[in-house]
């Protein structure tokens, strides 16, 4: 029977397929290995090991020769997974060439390999997510545009303030994901930096071709060559984690966003239906947001991993013990979370379900009363802010004691109908008339997301 890498029950729900096979354990083999078969390749090119050995040592570097089970039980007694990979790696080639097997690993200590195999799978990682980020700028922009005048109740503290629209509530998510898409961009010649220092970090087994192995590893790999070896540095790796959690919390004020648009009693905006999707074991009726819960899930769950990121900084001297293990699995689930989140954020962005109308009816819920700031401003500019402040507060007070519509106690009262017209209080009364900057704040999103894009 065929299974998703990682065979774990809920992969499919909280992360991507592609993002788990970066991770998987073939994954993180394979990266490791292309680290020596990438060192084989730069130490010949120096002339520190026969060319002829290259080969053979390139064609032991594949994944699906080694028993991960195997190793995995090896790596319980050696302490990390470089160890028993570089001996199996040796027999492996021994098998064919035992010359060969002389050259292998030379120089490198256990935590290159470990460390530069998991920047090899973060590149892989980030391209993934920059793919998904720009994907789901391009739907947000699109959708953004769409809604820029459709008129919403604003809420704060959870209760209704003044109208916005839609699509400023949209381009308020597509800012999010741009500033992290700059964000990654920045980060980028960081993180994408060879590990590779031997022993202690001073590479001095490799004597005076140290340097040129070095440089020509980190052109093998597409890697840049650092100012020295980071083994106990480790900011690189938690930035990275850092923005991962940016990201991931930025979804996550998206899917809470749609959860309470959707609750019943709001109902202005739903992900997409879909047969069998957000229903109940037990009520036929629910539409439920199984789309946000994941963006909400990785939002609450990726901080207290970050956190043990952030712990494990103050590694000792040369090699740390325990704090680098605390590594291994952490940001790799961070990323397997953050990838989750962004194919849901995707399918959820990419078919939202607006009723407009519902969107209008909920604005008049107060009966007006979210657009007192409207009248009151104007009112201020006549008979003063103290004044009109106090005027339209208790106007407010009455249409709520009284259950009428705002409108209609402002027509009563004849300090008011003394400065405005009928006219005038009609205006100042529809949402789509106090909206402000709404489409500016939009067509700036955008016009953010595009000179990204460009």
């Amino acid at each position: 029977m065929n299974q998703r890498p990682g065979n774990q029950l809920f992969d499919a729900y909280f992360t991507a397929r592609d993002m788990r096979g970066v991770f998987c354990d073939q994954g993180r083999v394979q990266a490791m290995l292309d680290f020596e078969a990438a060192l084989a390749r730069a130490e010949a090119r120096v002339g520190l090991i026969p060319q002829t050995a290259v080969a053979s040592i390139e064609a032991a570097c594949q994944a699906e020769h080694y028993d991960f089970a195997a190793l995995g039980e090896a790596i319980a007694t050696a302490g990390n997974s470089a160890i028993p990979l570089v001996k199996a790696l040796g027999k492996q080639i021994a098998k064919s060439d035992a010359e060969a097997e002389r050259y292998v690993h030379l120089g490198a200590t256990s935590q290159d390999v470990m460390d530069t195999g998991l920047v090899l799978q973060l590149r892989r990682a980030l391209e993934l997510i920059e793919a998904d980020l720009a994907q789901l700028g391009e739907t947000l922009a699109t959708q953004a545009r769409r809604y820029v005048a459709t008129p919403l109740a604003g809420r704060t503290w959870l209760q209704h303030a003044t109208p916005v629209t839609l699509g400023m509530k949209i381009a308020g998510w597509l800012g999010a994901v741009t500033r992290s898409r700059q964000r990654l961009l920045e980060l980028k010649p960081r993180l994408l930096v060879l590990q590779f220092g031997g022993a202690s970090g001073t590479l001095a087994a490799l004597g005076e071709q140290a340097m040129p192995i070095a440089q020509a590893l980190a052109t093998e790999l597409q890697l840049t060559l650092p100012e020295q070896p980071w083994h106990t540095q480790r900011d690189r790796l938690v930035e990275f984690g850092a923005v991962l959690g940016l990201i991931a919390g930025s979804l996550g004020k998206l899917g809470r966003d749609i959860s309470l648009l959707m609750q019943t009693e709001t109902g202005e905006v739903f992900e997409p239906s879909a047969p069998g999707k957000g229903g109940s074991s037990t009520m036929p009726h629910k539409r439920n947001p199984v789309g946000a819960a994941v963006l909400i899930s990785a939002a609450t769950r990726v901080p207290g991993l970050l956190s043990t990121l952030f712990s494990a900084m103050p590694q000792e001297h040369e090699r740390s013990l325990g704090l680098w293990h605390a590594e291994w699995e952490t940001l790799p689930e961070i990323c397997c979370l953050v990838s989750g989140s962004l194919q849901q954020a995707l399918l959820v962005a990419d078919g939202l379900e607006v009723d407009a109308d519902r969107m209008t009816r909920n604005l008049d819920l107060t009966q007006g009363l979210v657009l007192a700031e409207a009248v009151s401003i104007v009112l201020a500019q006549r008979v003063g802010r103290d004044t009109a402040h106090h005027l339209l507060e208790q106007c407010c007070k009455r249409a709520v004691a009284e259950q009428r519509h705002l409108r209609a106690v402002l027509g009563d009262e004849p300090q008011v109908t003394a400065q405005l017209l009928d006219a005038e209080l009609d205006h100042l009364l529809d949402p789509a008339h106090y909206l402000g900057q709404a489409h500016t704040w939009v067509e700036r999103a955008v016009a953010e997301h595009f000179a990204l894009t460009a």
